[in-house]
C-alpha cells in the first residue's frame, strides 16, 4: 500500500513540474523588443501599441508586474532600420514584435536566435522569413499582411468606381516594402480589367510631386498607392496631389481615406496588433516560432470617403457603399 501511495505522490510531483515551470516564467520579468516604422507620436502607432498592450494584458502580462516592454521608433526613415535593430539585439529581449518587411529584415540580418513576432508583412516566404506559411522553420513567425491578388482586387475597386480609368500608376517606395510581390498581382490581372499599368517608384516628398504630375497629364488616369514607408509618411501629400489633379484612386489604408483619400481596402492593423500579442504570449510559454504557423489575413475593412467622391464627381456604384465597413460624409 505505501509502494502505490508513494507512486501516486511522484505521479503527481511529475504532473506539477510543467504546471510549475510555466508559473515560474509567467511571474519572472520577461523583456519583450518593439520596433515600428512609424514615429512616436503618430496616431496609428499609438492605437497599435495600445492594442497589443491590451492583447497581453489578457493574457496575464503586465508591464507592471512581470514584463518590460522595450520599443523604438522608425519614423518611416530606412535609414533607422538597422540602428535601431542592433539596439534592441543589444537588449537580448527574450522576443521581438517587428512592424513591416524592411523592419522584420533587419532584425534577421542582426540575430538568428532571438524570436520575432511580426505584422504587416505581405509575403513571409518570398522575403526568406519563413520557409512556409504552414510550417515557417526557423525563429520567425508572425501575420500576414495581404494575401497574393491584392493589387488586382485594388485595380477592380477602382475600375468600379471609376471605369473611365484606362491608366493606373502604382505609387510605391520599393526599400520599404516587397515591392515584386505586388507587382506579380498587378500583372496578373490589371491588364483583365482593360487597364494598363506603370510602376511609379519614389523615396522622398519630392518624387511624389513629380511622379504624380506627370502622371496626371495623360487623361482617364488613375493610381493605386501601394503599402510602403515613404508613401504613409507623406500620406496628406498624396491625398492633396490625388485631389489636386482630380486622380481617383485606391489606397492600402485606412488612414488615407480619413485624411481625405477617396476608398482604402485594407486589413485591420489594430487586430493584427491584438493577435500578434498571442504570438508573444506563446513563446514567452515555452513555445518556439518555427511550431506557430503564419496566420493568414483574415479581417478586412473597406472605408468610403464619399465628400471625395462627389469633389471628383464621382458616383459609388451600391455594391461598394454596401461593403463598405465605414463611409466618411
Amino acid at each position: 500500500m505505501r509502494l502505490i501511495a508513494l507512486a501516486g505522490v511522484v505521479a503527481v510531483s511529475l504532473a506539477l513540474v510543467p504546471l510549475a515551470a510555466e508559473a515560474q516564467h509567467a511571474n519572472q520579468l520577461r523583456r519583450i523588443g518593439v520596433l515600428m516604422h512609424t514615429a512616436q507620436n503618430d496616431p496609428e502607432s499609438t492605437a497599435e501599441l495600445a492594442a497589443f498592450r491590451q492583447g497581453l494584458q489578457q493574457l496575464g502580462w503586465s508591464e507592471d508586474r512581470n514584463i518590460r516592454i522595450d520599443i523604438r521608433f522608425a519614423a518611416d526613415r530606412p535609414d533607422q532600420y538597422e540602428v535601431l535593430a542592433k539596439q534592441l539585439i543589444a537588449l537580448q529581449p527574450d522576443v521581438i514584435f517587428a512592424y513591416t518587411t524592411p523592419i522584420t529584415a533587419a532584425l534577421q540580418r542582426e540575430s538568428r536566435t532571438i524570436p520575432i513576432v511580426f505584422a504587416e508583412v505581405s509575403d513571409p516566404v518570398g522575403s526568406k522569413f519563413v520557409a512556409s506559411l504552414s510550417r515557417p522553420g526557423g525563429t520567425l513567425t508572425g501575420l500576414q499582411l495581404y494575401e497574393q491578388g491584392i493589387t488586382g482586387k485594388w485595380a477592380a475597386m477602382l475600375k468600379e468606381i471609376a471605369p473611365y480609368v484606362k491608366r493606373v500608376a502604382l505609387l510605391v517606395d520599393p526599400r520599404t516594402t516587397p515591392y515584386d510581390y505586388f507587382l506579380r498581382s498587378a500583372e496578373a490581372t490589371i491588364p483583365k480589367l482593360a487597364m494598363e499599368f506603370a510602376p511609379r517608384l519614389v523615396e522622398n516628398a519630392a518624387d511624389i510631386k513629380r511622379v504624380i504630375a506627370a502622371f496626371a497629364a495623360t487623361p482617364n488616369s488613375g493610381l493605386l498607392v501601394l503599402p510602403s514607408g515613404t508613401t504613409s509618411l507623406h500620406r496628406d501629400l498624396v491625398v492633396a496631389l490625388a485631389a489636386q489633379y482630380r486622380l481617383p484612386s485606391v489606397y492600402p489604408f485606412r488612414y488615407y481615406v480619413t485624411a481625405g483619400g477617396l476608398i482604402s481596402y485594407s486589413t485591420d492593423l489594430v487586430d493584427q496588433s491584438r493577435q500578434a500579442a498571442s504570438y508573444v504570449d506563446r513563446i514567452l510559454r515555452g513555445a518556439r516560432p518555427t511550431e506557430l504557423p503564419v496566420q493568414a489575413p483574415t479581417k478586412y475593412v473597406t472605408t468610403i470617403n464619399l465628400k471625395t467622391a462627389k469633389a471628383l464627381g464621382l458616383t459609388i456604384p451600391p455594391s461598394l457603399l454596401l461593403q463598405a465597413d465605414e463611409v466618411i460624409e
